[in-house]
């Protein structure tokens, strides 16, 4: 799964050919290309080993299915002024990195309640573990399948890999 951006550029390189499209075409001064929404790569293309998707929140909240990872509440049930924030649970100040296995998705309130202090210290317990999600789950949370990538991710994976990304 990558940006139409990044499936374009492949097109155009003759790296991939685009298997179906959706939308308006793509137009340059001097080319027109149909909006690609599934390509199929004919020559292989280098992706880097050790790829890591950077922490943001955007990936954050999606790995965390938009909840407080503290008192288990969603985004939508949270009161005027308060919001989700990225919580580390080793602080910065005290050593703590940025990395996925430090940091977690906290509401306004239990992160300010915590504040520089370690869980435990605090009292708080995560509802579960950080951990570093792989890049194609957190592209799915985010973007949402449409209607022709989930008929090609059930014929190519089958439909109990597509009912999980859905459940995402």
């Amino acid at each position: 799964m990558v940006p139409v951006r990044r499936a374009l550029r492949l097109v155009i390189d003759h790296k991939a050919e685009i298997v179906e499209s959706e939308g308006p075409a793509v137009r340059s001064e001097r080319l027109e290309v149909p909006r690609p929404t599934v390509i199929r790569l004919v020559k292989f293309v280098h992706v880097p080993r050790r790829f890591r998707r950077q922490v943001t929140n955007t990936f954050l909240f999606a790995r965390d299915n938009y909840r407080c990872q503290f008192c288990g509440r969603r985004q939508h049930e949270l009161r005027h002024r308060e919001c989700l924030t990225r919580d580390h649970l080793v602080p910065l100040s005290r050593g703590g990195t940025n990395d996925w296995t430090n940091v977690l998705t906290a509401c306004s309130t239990c992160n300010t309640r915590k504040g520089n202090l370690l869980p435990e210290e605090a009292g708080m317990h995560a509802l579960r573990q950080p951990f570093e999600p792989h890049f194609v789950h957190l592209a799915w949370a985010v973007r949402r399948l449409t209607n022709i990538q989930s008929r090609y991710i059930r014929m190519f994976y089958g439909g109990e890999v597509l009912a999980t990304l859905e459940a995402m």
